[in-house]
């Protein structure tokens, strides 16, 4: 087992508990569009495993409500489009209001592993004005210097599960899988993480408790009480444990 160099974060549900915001916010856009849409907890829930915020609107618009007809005439693209403008700003005054605050235990963590000399990355596919706005309020205007890599929906096409952000971020770090571990909330960032080679600490949301997170390192509550003398030894164990 390689020596642990960096630690690579998810950032909706994994540094954050953002979901229930972005649902507001998705009803918030649909409402100001003047779409007949409302989305709950139980739906929302289900439409997490399309990753991408413009992707789960397309999916529901051509599974769920096909029959709907373009909104003025405009087309679906260029409905999606607009809606998913309008989600990310109300989300983002969300962010700004001091609504969305880190999970348990992410900041603490973040400090201590910084003070001994871990790396830490952002892999991420939600847009990157969600990742700066979020970041920005909780580690302040210069919080990209924490990061040697932020890799997100911008510069990876392919969401997860597909392994790509992870890749990415490996490549600009220079460090083989194995010297990092990967930090997830949900099962597709969970495989994701594992396709690129890395062992994978999960911390589910009342939004993917019910996932499948065979496969992770460790499956915990909360990163509370967790500190980096507790990540290497759980990366130098030779066996995973859910």
């Amino acid at each position: 087992m390689k020596h642990l160099q960096a630690l690579l974060f998810d950032v909706d549900g994994t540094l954050a508990d953002t979901e229930r915001f972005h649902l507001e916010a998705f009803n918030q856009a649909f409402a100001d569009e003047g779409l007949d849409w409302e989305w709950d907890t139980a739906l929302y829930r289900r439409l997490l495993d399309v990753s991408g915020g413009k992707e789960r609107i397309l999916y529901y618009w051509n599974q769920v409500r096909g029959h709907v007809v373009d909104v003025d005439g405009r087309g679906v693209r260029d409905t999606v489009e607009r809606v998913h403008l309008a989600k990310t700003a109300a989300y983002e005054a969300m962010v700004n209001a001091g609504r969305v605050p880190l999970r348990p235990g992410v900041l603490r963590l973040l400090e201590e592993a910084k003070r001994h000399g871990l790396r830490l990355a952002i892999a991420t596919t939600t847009s990157p004005t969600n990742v700066a706005a979020l970041l920005r309020r909780a580690l302040g205007p210069h919080w990209r210097l924490d990061f040697q890599a932020v890799c997100d929906a911008s510069t990876a096409p392919l969401k997860k599960p597909h392994p790509l952000v992870y890749q990415q971020v490996l490549r600009t770090l220079g460090l083989p899988p194995p010297a990092c571990i990967a930090f997830e909330d949900s099962s597709n960032g969970l495989r994701a993480a594992r396709a690129a080679g890395m062992p994978t600490i999960v911390t589910p949301t009342r939004f993917t408790a019910g996932h499948d997170f065979a496969g992770a390192l460790r499956v915990l509550d909360s990163l509370s009480g967790v500190g980096v003398a507790d990540l290497r030894a759980w990366h130098g164990e030779p066996a995973l444990v859910h």
